[in-house]
């Protein structure tokens, strides 16, 4: 009973859309295992950025955030580092240097001695 169709058939099937697969983002192969070559990295690097955080460690020593938050609180226990901003989901740091805790301070003070004729 059942009539087989037409080859030619103009239905949805023969229009199916082709949905494109979208751009897939390489898997990250980061370290889980701090070594010696690693280890000496973050010491040598790290405090030459200008600014610290978690991400900035996992992105450019292409280390897991656990090791990249350890490196970190070790850093600033040695002294190194400085925390900047204190915040719960991300912490920010500058290397110790370059963090000095009243630079307006230190111009308002400047700024604000009076000046006599003889100056």
């Amino acid at each position: 009973k059942s009539a087989a169709k037409p080859a030619t058939s103009s239905g949805k099937a023969a229009k199916k859309k082709k949905w494109s697969k979208g751009k897939v983002k390489d898997k990250a192969v980061h370290a889980v295992v701090l070594d010696k070559t690693i280890y000496d990295r973050i010491l040598k690097e790290v405090p030459t950025f200008k600014f610290i955080s978690q991400s900035i460690l996992i992105e450019r020593l292409k280390i897991n955030g656990s090791l990249a938050r350890i490196a970190i609180r070790h850093l600033e226990k040695e002294g190194t580092i400085k925390r900047i901003v204190h915040h719960s989901s991300q912490l920010i740091y500058s290397p110790f240097s370059l963090s000095y805790p009243y630079p307006r301070l230190v111009l308002m003070i400047d700024t604000a001695r009076p000046t006599t004729a003889a100056e």
